[in-house]
């Protein structure tokens, strides 16, 4: 199982054991109890599940759908390292992959 490092909106570091073929959006949520709204249920239509992924770890990601870039680059936290965490399949190969929890609009 590959380990995500989140860190929640309280500064707080949690070490989930993620589930592959699931969304690092529900492995977070479910598997880490963090605060993730997931409106949409993961559709990428509502950015509620925006994260910052450690510079570290961009490359290893597939890119952004432009809906996906559409979403995270209007809202009020944007940052070039900003995804959906819905976007975002677990693999084996994002063993240790890190992420911060982006404040809530």
């Amino acid at each position: 199982m590959p380990i995500i490092h989140a860190t929640d909106r309280d500064g707080t570091e949690k070490v989930i054991e993620a589930e592959t073929g699931l969304s690092m959006m529900l492995n977070l949520r479910d598997n880490g109890g963090l605060d993730i709204a997931s409106i949409c249920g993961g559709s990428c239509s509502c950015a509620t599940c925006h994260v910052y992924v450690d510079e570290d770890w961009l490359g290893k990601l597939d890119p952004q759908s432009p809906d996906e870039f559409e979403l995270v680059e209007f809202t009020e936290h944007y940052r070039e390292n900003s995804r959906l965490s819905c976007q975002i399949e677990m693999t084996d190969a994002l063993d240790g992959i890190r992420v911060t929890l982006a404040p809530e609009e």
